[in-house]
């Protein structure tokens, strides 16, 4: 009991990204680069698709969603990383670390079940293209973002919750931000339980959305092998790539992290592979979904001559 009490009131320290001084103004360049571009793209997608009415679909709809996620996800780390980068000694407090692991968590749950639900729709769209309209109304789509957003507040406040409620020996994360595997490390109580909840919730988020995903991709293929024509597959394949690279750099990373044996847990590599899905990939998701899409293209020219033409004529 005084071991929880002392939870509440003592802070926690950070090791940080790197304890080199040498590096710490390069990464700090470098990161700061990678949160502002992160920022603009998933900003600019989000205010492209509302004011795009071409972009008014529900694949758009799930990928603005998904840049609204990314950006949270990216907002609840780089920050305070950046921060401490320049100083010292590198503090954060207990309730600062349960609200950094709730939207750290909350976010990467919602982008597993929006990727999945992004596959589902592109499943949909394929194999049943005359029923799509009436299966992705708004209202199914509301609901559906509506269920993803509940599924990971509910998740990252059970683990949170769980996690918090541990003694811990230790006040120093080996890691640049709090995260449930090296605070789990840090407790002087039996983990076994919070381990066990952790990997079987994880693997549940995991494994149902790649089943999902998987089985919308393998009737997708099956579809695009019935085709005639060579550009419907050609179109099919531009839709679907952009997905389909955006599930495998998410889960490949995810699966790494999470459902390793504890015995190979590695704090350093942990830390390269929480800075990729954390910092990396919410930065390259936007131009992975609209560097080579048409449709995205031609609705940013759009935009942009009907705000010149509007700027022009007001003069």
């Amino acid at each position: 009991m005084e071991a929880r009490n002392q939870t509440l009131t003592k802070e926690f320290s950070l090791i940080g990204l790197t304890e080199n001084p040498a590096l710490k103004v390069p990464l700090f360049i470098l990161f700061s680069v990678v949160y502002i571009i992160t920022v603009l793209g998933n900003t600019g997608i989000i205010t492209l698709i509302k004011m795009a009415p071409r972009l008014h679909t529900p694949m758009y709809f799930l990928l603005g969603h998904l840049s609204f996620v990314d950006l949270c996800y990216s907002s609840a780390i780089a920050p305070k990383m950046l921060v401490d980068m320049l100083h010292k000694r590198k503090r954060i407090s207990v309730s600062g670390c349960v609200l950094q692991i709730i939207v750290y968590c909350t976010c990467g749950t919602m982008e597993a079940f929006l990727l999945t639900v992004m596959a589902y729709d592109r499943y949909v769209a394929v194999c049943q293209p005359l029923h799509y309209g009436t299966i992705m109304t708004n209202t199914y789509c509301f609901w559906l973002v509506t269920g993803v957003y509940a599924l990971g507040i509910v998740h990252s406040v059970s683990e949170t919750g769980c996690t918090f409620r541990l003694s811990f020996c230790q006040w120093e994360i080996h890691h640049f931000c709090c995260d449930i595997p090296p605070l789990l490390k840090m407790s002087c109580t039996d983990t076994f339980i919070n381990e066990v909840v952790l990997f079987i919730c994880i693997g549940f988020i995991i494994f149902a959305s790649l089943f999902v995903i998987i089985f919308s991709y393998f009737s997708i293929i099956s579809t695009i092998f019935k085709m005639h024509s060579s550009k419907g597959r050609r179109q099919v394949f531009s839709t679907c790539t952009p997905h389909f690279t955006g599930v495998t750099l998410y889960f490949g990373t995810s699966l790494f992290t999470y459902l390793r044996p504890s015995s190979i847990y590695s704090l350093d590599q942990d830390k390269v592979v929480s800075l990729f899905y954390t910092m990396v990939i919410p930065m390259l998701n936007p131009w992975i979904y609209s560097l080579r899409n048409k449709e995205v293209k031609e609705a940013l020219r759009i935009v942009i001559v009907k705000k010149v033409t509007n700027r022009i004529g007001t003069y």
